[in-house]
């Protein structure tokens, strides 16, 4: 009897895509036995539409380069090609209609996005086809979201994981970019050989 499929969404914008979504995306495959984990690069991010953000294409690449060495990783450019505003609903919603109903899916991300996303309206449609993977660094406000959690009008199904990679930022990376600052051993040696080739997050020369 073939068992049902147990997929990982990781979800996120990946600007840049750096250690601590890889290491998140390897606990969450680990401690959840998933059969593979997809990265999902936002396309247009509904919640940063007035927000600058490098292209898709840039950042599809980048989450390619990143993971190819891992083949428990794949990438899609599901959100990347479809036209408009990204809303995860919809994205999750093809892949149970890719997959069938019976495949488990997680969506993955930090448990901050995570929070966000059970706010927006279609939470509750989003929260009937898959369950939440919320990664945290040590430190993080525990109790604090967990109790936001229980003051939800509905019951998502979140499991929480803690990731020591995830005190790194993109937002401190690409500051570090900026101001010719050292970001080796923050994202994979490829990425950030492809950030100076490419010279994104405004690095001169």
């Amino acid at each position: 009897m073939r068992k049902k499929p147990r997929l990982g969404i990781m979800g996120g914008t990946f600007d840049p895509i750096h250690f601590g979504h890889l290491v998140a995306a390897e606990e969450a495959l680990v401690q959840f036995n998933l059969d593979r984990v997809v990265f999902m690069p936002t396309g247009r991010p509904a919640a940063k539409l007035e927000q600058p953000v490098t292209s898709p294409e840039h950042r599809y690449l980048m989450t390619v380069i990143a993971t190819a060495a891992n083949p428990d990783f794949e990438v899609s450019r599901m959100e990347i090609d479809r036209p408009g505003p990204t809303f995860t609903a919809d994205t999750m919603a093809e892949m149970r209609r890719s997959l069938g109903p019976a495949a488990e899916l997680y969506f993955v991300s930090g448990a901050d996005a995570v929070w966000e996303i059970l706010t927006w309206k279609d939470a509750e449609r989003l929260g009937n086809l898959c369950s939440f993977i919320a990664a945290t660094r040590p430190g993080y406000d525990l109790a604090g979201f967990e109790e936001r959690l229980k003051a939800l009008s509905w019951a998502p199904r979140v499991d929480i994981i803690e990731v020591p990679a995830l005190a790194i930022s993109s937002t401190d990376i690409r500051a570090r970019v900026s101001q010719r600052r050292p970001v080796r051993y923050l994202l994979p040696e490829p990425v950030a050989a492809y950030i100076a080739k490419n010279r994104l997050y405004g690095r001169a020369g």
